[in-house]
């Protein structure tokens, strides 16, 4: 068959290094029944030891012609192919509790965390391969660097863990950047609900609009000092400095307000 070329407008990086393979699958720990979605299967790397140990896959692949590699492999009666873009696809269209795994384009990779949160009460867990500057501010806690809107956001939803570092040599075409794999569990028991998931969301994006100014003046139109004190924010800390139970606090005091 004719050797596929990465295509740079797909974020196409594929894994070749079978230690980091085994490792991604032994993570999975996929049992035959599972409902196990991978996002962008690209040459089956991940596929195939997959479908090895799992009765059906679903698949989820926006290049054409790789749809059509994915037709003729030895275990293509497993696969159950989606073609087209994962940030338009219908999670809740494959029925039950899913395990989602993926080597994930890095060009999309922050809206589709988002948009996977929107699903997370309908996930067992989720392991990805991202760039591993994205997987640190993801993990990373209040009042450190990398702390910021995608970790508060993602935080909300998941317990989060960085699993392998995976060095570029490990892809075809080898990226310029790091990757590390991320085990996602959804939060069983969160310390706070938000109310409001909406008015959340804007809440955070505000706080870290300009990182450098106190929450106090990025938050100056939406909440005073009194507010911010009222769920234990000191109105002259930076946004890293403040933990994600608290935004979420803050969200639910102002809202209550609102009514």
């Amino acid at each position: 068959m004719k050797e596929h070329k990465a295509r740079k407008r797909f974020g196409q990086n594929f894994l070749q290094d079978t230690r980091i393979i085994r490792d991604i699958v032994n993570a999975v720990r996929p049992q035959p029944d599972d409902t196990v979605i991978e996002i962008g299967p690209g040459l089956a790397a991940i596929t195939e030891p997959l479908a090895q140990k799992l009765n059906r896959l679903h698949v989820i692949e926006i290049d054409r012609d790789i749809v059509g590699r994915l037709k003729t492999l030895p275990f293509a009666d497993k696969l159950v192919i989606h073609e087209g873009d994962v940030l338009q696809f219908d999670f809740n269209s494959v029925p039950g509790k899913k395990k989602i795994v993926g080597n994930l384009p890095y060009n999309i990779s922050t809206p589709l965390l988002f948009r996977l949160s929107e699903v997370a009460d309908d996930v067992i867990d989720m392991h990805f391969m991202l760039q591993k500057e994205v997987v640190e501010r993801m993990v990373a806690e209040p009042k450190t660097n990398d702390y910021g809107r995608l970790g508060v956001m993602l935080q909300y939803f998941f317990d989060m863990e960085m699993l392998i570092d995976v060095p570029p040599e490990s892809f075809a075409p080898a990226p310029k950047v790091d990757s590390a794999v991320v085990r996602m569990i959804p939060v069983k028991h969160r310390i706070g609900k938000a109310e409001n998931f909406e008015h959340f969301s804007k809440l955070v994006k505000a706080a870290f609009h300009q990182r450098r100014k106190t929450i106090r003046n990025n938050l100056k139109d939406i909440a005073t000092d009194e507010d911010l004190q009222a769920v234990g924010i000191n109105p002259q800390d930076r946004a890293e400095h403040i933990a994600p139970e608290l935004y979420v606090a803050l969200s639910n005091h102002l809202s209550a307000k609102a009514v």
